[in-house]
């Protein structure tokens, strides 16, 4: 009787897949890939991978904590900037001629009425 139902089983022409079929059979294919037997043979490529995803994350907070650096030394090197231009333009300010008098003034110094004259002795004119 088995030899009866195997001969009609071989008669029937094979009809093509339905698609609920197809993907019935293609899920068989992925377990049997992804059995005991497939992963033992696919360690070496599986653990590349692992090695590869493990750079990647270390690169990523490598990256990250590098471009927190930057932003620190940016800031760092404007607020820097900043207080070079405060002091250079309090220097400028002192440095004016109104600036100069009005803080003599307080020494107890004028300025000068008459333009600047050398003295000249006789032994230096020789």
């Amino acid at each position: 009787m088995s030899e009866v139902k195997k001969d009609i089983e071989q008669e029937q022409p094979q009809l093509p897949l339905t698609p609920a079929q197809q993907v019935k059979s293609d899920w068989k294919a992925l377990v049997d890939k992804i059995s005991y037997k497939a992963i033992v043979n696919n360690i070496p490529y599986i653990s590349f991978v692992a090695l590869l995803g493990v750079v990647y994350i270390t690169n990523s907070l490598r990256a990250i904590e590098m471009q927190r650096e930057i932003t620190k030394e940016k800031n760092a090197r404007t607020e820097l900037r900043w207080k070079y231009m405060d002091v250079k333009s309090r220097l400028i300010k002192t440095k004016k001629e109104t600036e100069v008098i009005y803080n003599a003034e307080k020494l107890g110094l004028k300025p000068l009425a008459l333009p600047a004259y050398t003295i000249e002795t006789e032994n230096a004119a020789k």
